[in-house]
């Protein structure tokens, strides 16, 4: 990749520690290995997770999941279950789990800057009746992934504040970019689509996002 070499590096946790103040101990503290009553309610109330998976040979890949606030199930203090709602078909993220269940959360609230973060050990689960008690739409998932969770904490609200994620004056027009279809179809095809050949391709999109939800 072009710049790889063009920078020194740290190799090595030592010297990474070294360029850094030691964190705080309520920083190391407040690292928990269940759910609290203050995790539970975030996560209660969050409508969007990140969930981040990695393949047998330790490949990276975040994907996010969202519904309404709730759709995650806190069964009790480290057993979580998430509906593995309609999606592109790749499976990556389930296919990683297969190979490595080792996973990390990131719960997110809008109008709240800190976050969950929850790491632990996800199974793919897909009983009939269990699926079925997740049902929106007339839809049931196929698979719920549950994780039991062995590290949990709150993150603090810096990148939030940083960002000004939450905060109106924040948000973009969706104009400053094309649409979904027009850029996917591009990336395949290799070449600029005309006017009415990016609204077809947006249109299929847009359709999926009206009927195929769920």
């Amino acid at each position: 990749m072009s710049g790889e070499s063009s920078y020194p590096t740290v190799t090595d946790e030592t010297a990474l520690r070294d360029l850094f103040p030691a964190p705080k101990e309520r920083v190391i503290l407040k690292q928990m290995t269940s759910l609290d009553v203050y995790c539970r309610r975030l996560i209660e109330i969050s409508p969007f997770v990140c969930l981040a998976t990695s393949d047998e040979d330790g490949r990276v890949d975040v994907s996010p999941r969202g519904d309404a606030p709730g759709f995650v199930r806190v069964v009790d203090d480290v057993t979580l279950m998430i509906p593995d709602r309609r999606g592109n078909n790749r499976l990556d993220s389930l296919a990683n789990i297969i190979a490595n269940p080792e996973v990390g959360l990131l719960f997110m609230v809008p109008g709240i800057d800190e976050t969950v973060r929850v790491n632990g050990h996800a199974a793919l689960i897909v009983d009939h009746a269990l699926c079925e008690t997740f049902t929106v739409n007339r839809k049931a998932p196929k698979v719920v992934i549950r994780i039991t969770a062995h590290e949990v904490f709150f993150h603090c609200a810096k990148a939030f504040i940083r960002s000004k994620l939450w905060q109106p004056g924040s948000r973009v027009e969706r104009g400053v970019l094309p649409g979904l279809g027009q850029i996917v179809a591009e990336q395949i095809a290799g070449k600029t689509l005309s006017q009415s050949e990016a609204q077809k391709a947006d249109a299929v999109i847009d359709d999926a996002y009206r009927n195929l939800l769920y």
